[in-house]
């Protein structure tokens, strides 16, 4: 790790209310990345609120979610954030093969044509640098305009997470091996 994260007896008064503010929500504990982000308290506090509401409060549930997330870890071969969200895709009921799918660069095959969308969206956002028209005009049938401007919200925070994390070189949890090459 190559920044020193700091214990909340450590924090400044500002450093300390996101903290607070972060552990009082859903999550019920500081995102990892925020540890990171606490060294510029304004942006921590307005990336933890918007993590917040992109992981908790689209109109997607957590399993849709899940698949534009693991495309962003698996863009970025983010270790970390591919190893904690894997397990979140696995607990709101994604197929594993599709997780293993995402991890191995290979397109998934998909029942439910809002996952498969998703996944597109996600994938063209960050390999097409942005949407097509046809797919765009498919996306907005079957999403919303909302539900892609939700997903370019995914992927874009995760691409910023990841980005912290890479950056930072957050080690995955004692025993833990990355499943990303």
């Amino acid at each position: 790790m190559r920044l020193r994260l700091l214990s909340p007896g450590e924090m400044s008064a500002d450093q300390k209310q996101t903290y607070d503010e972060a552990i009082a929500g859903k999550r019920g504990k500081p995102p990892p990345p925020m540890m990171a982000w606490l060294n510029s308290p304004e942006m921590a506090r307005h990336a933890t609120r918007l993590g917040g509401f992109l992981r908790f409060d689209t109109i997607f549930g957590a399993k849709l979610s899940e698949i534009a997330i693991l495309v962003t870890a698996r863009h970025w071969t983010s270790h970390y954030e591919w190893y904690a969200h894997k397990r979140l895709a696995l607990q709101a009921g994604l197929d594993p093969k599709i997780i293993d799918d995402i991890r191995d660069r290979r397109t998934p095959v998909f029942d439910d044509p809002k996952a498969r969308m998703v996944y597109d969206v996600a994938k063209s956002l960050h390999e097409g640098h942005g949407v097509a028209k046809g797919l765009y005009d498919d996306a907005v049938k079957l999403l919303s305009e909302r539900g892609i401007v939700e997903i370019i919200g995914l992927c874009g925070y995760y691409t910023l997470v990841s980005m912290t994390l890479n950056t930072f070189e957050f080690p995955l949890p004692e025993g833990e091996v990355s499943e990303l090459a």
